[in-house]
């Protein structure tokens, strides 16, 4: 398993892996062009972006950086396939993003994630992660309601 910055060639991989976790929760589709354009060019369109493979090039996990909301940074896109969970990887793509954050330095990372996703956010408030009481609705395709987390950083 190898953890490295993303290339605008693993677009279809990401693709596929975040089709893979949205299966898993009836009622999700992924609208790359309509809702999700900059994943058809990962590594322009984050400011950061990791991936992980597996021993055939597999895209297993990913996670990218968002920096609209400076001294914050925003946790974006974290998924990590089914076969692979609870084996650290949701961590150390966590890792990678509040690194970059304090390299920037960000106070805190915040993230939205779907209702639906409870398992997510066990992880995140394992991570540190606090639940700020905010929800948006996305008003897309799958009709999505977000939590929002915040983490404070310590540099």
């Amino acid at each position: 398993m190898t953890l490295r910055r993303v290339r605008n060639e693993d677009s279809a991989g990401i693709i596929s892996l975040i089709e893979s976790c949205f299966a898993e929760y009836p009622g999700n589709v992924l609208d790359v062009d309509g809702e999700e354009p900059e994943l058809r060019q990962p590594a322009d369109g984050f400011p950061a972006f990791w991936v992980v493979e597996d021993e055939q090039g597999t895209i297993v996990g990913c996670i990218g950086l968002g920096l609209s909301n400076a001294p914050i940074a925003e946790l974006k896109k974290c998924y990590v396939h089914a076969s692979q969970r609870g084996q650290g990887w949701g961590r150390k793509l966590e890792q990678e993003v509040v690194a970059q954050a304090l390299r920037r330095g960000c106070q805190a990372v915040e993230l939205w994630t779907d209702t639906r996703f409870t398992l997510a956010h066990q992880v995140y408030e394992a991570l540190g992660y606090r639940h700020t009481g905010q929800m948006r609705e996305l008003h897309d395709l799958s009709q999505t309601v977000e939590y929002h987390y915040q983490k404070q950083l310590q540099g």
